[in-house]
């Protein structure tokens, strides 16, 4: 679908790369394409990404796309519940807000924006290593020796980002002291008490210097009626740096890994030790959740913050640039917020890709960094200083802000 905003810039005879085949790469793609770009995606996994991940609470920013551009429509890739509430010792409610959000799966949400974009144009196993440019366009290195040219390139390759430093090069992954552990246990394998008191609201259990979020995510075939869901959680645990971080992060084949570790992957001391400890301090509808898990999962928390996320013909979106801690559940949102600025400032440029990227920068930069306090104030009140207090309107979700 072309863009026909009155007076939007056509870029018809332009070529675009985006690297990362991720949420906010299939966005950024699909969004250029719309401005007359030929678009090609470079993904580094060499099998297909479908099914990895958990869930993704939905902000207006992420749902976007489906709501202006796509022939699905936003019911089609997600589900909702009605209620906030956090759970005391006993199951009791605490605190109860009637909110409503909606959710998806990763899986869910990924199959149809690559469904829309087509897979002619998404390549796996290209592993970009590094660019290169000049005033006509972009060269972008990969691992397996081959390159590719392009008059815009966008890196949208996560947390790792290849080339994070090379644009931001003060810019390191400074660990957050915790982990969170994830899983995900169809909503049909719970006791009937959890089922009813949980499927439809975000759970919270609040613990000392620990908290879990629960919610229902499309099932693994996409099914989104209550009852064929899967309920979805990230329970957030301190771990000092230093030994105790690497032994947690080394897998069951012995490999040390710094950011995450896929579900079958982690430790089974480290896993037995998990269930024993959501028994004691969570609340039992959650800690119920947690035990039924067959393969839960980790992520290390880290904050990264860039001080530029454009160099010439060249962007950084989404994680790639500034990865935010979970806790505002703004993570791809972000992503989509900056590839829908990017499209805008293409949209209203004259036809330079470097001025329009250089358009966009500031207020992306600012958005990134304003989420990063926002963040890093709610995990520490949660991890560090133990001040999470349950119905607290500023710990509620958002990108712009609480609730926004």
């Amino acid at each position: 679908m072309t863009d026909t905003t009155p007076g939007a810039h056509d870029w018809s005879g332009h070529t675009a790369a985006v690297v990362g085949g991720s949420i906010g790469g299939l966005t950024t793609a699909l969004l250029l394409r719309r401005l007359g770009f030929d678009v090609h995606v470079f993904e580094r996994t060499p099998t297909d990404l479908d099914g990895r991940g958990g869930g993704i609470v939905l902000q207006p920013d992420t749902l976007r796309w489906f709501t202006e551009c796509s022939d699905r429509h936003p019911e089609e890739v997600s589900t909702s519940t009605r209620r906030v509430q956090y759970l005391g010792a006993g199951n009791e409610v605490l605190h109860d807000d009637p909110v409503t959000w909606s959710y998806t799966s990763w899986g869910t949400f990924y199959r149809a924006l690559l469904g829309d974009l087509g897979e002619d144009v998404y390549h796996l196993g290209r592993c970009a290593t590094g660019f290169s440019q000049d005033d006509d366009g972009v060269d972008i290195r990969f691992a397996d020796g081959t390159t590719e040219r392009a008059d815009l390139v966008v890196f949208a390759d996560g947390i790792s980002s290849a080339a994070r430093r090379r644009i931001s090069p003060d810019t390191e992954l400074r660990y957050a002291g915790y982990v969170g552990w994830r899983g995900t246990v169809p909503e049909s394998q719970v006791s009937a008490e959890t089922f009813e008191l949980v499927h439809d609201a975000i759970t919270y259990s609040v613990g000392p210097l620990t908290h879990i979020t629960l919610y229902p995510i499309p099932g693994p075939d996409g099914g989104r009626a209550v009852g064929e869901r899967l309920l979805n959680y990230v329970w957030y645990r301190n771990v000092a740096a230093g030994a105790d971080l690497d032994e947690l992060m080394t897998d069951r084949r012995g490999f040390a890994t710094k950011v995450s570790l896929h579900p079958g992957m982690v430790q089974d001391r480290f896993v037995e030790e998990m269930r024993r400890t959501a028994a004691e301090v969570l609340a039992p509808a959650t800690a119920e959740v947690v035990l039924r898990t067959e393969q839960p999962y980790l992520q290390a928390v880290h904050d990264a913050g860039v001080d530029r996320m454009a160099l010439g013909r060249v962007a950084l979106l989404g994680d790639a640039a500034s990865a935010a801690r979970p806790h505002a559940a703004a993570g791809t949102a972000k992503a989509a917020a900056n590839a829908w600025a990017l499209h805008d400032a293409l949209a209203e440029g004259s036809g330079d890709v470097a001025e329009a990227l250089a358009k966009w920068e500031p207020s992306q930069l600012e958005l990134g960094q304003r989420l990063l306090r926002r963040v890093q104030e709610m995990g520490d009140r949660s991890q560090v200083h133990g001040t999470w207090v349950p119905g607290d309107p500023d710990l509620r979700f958002g990108l712009y802000g609480p609730g926004r």
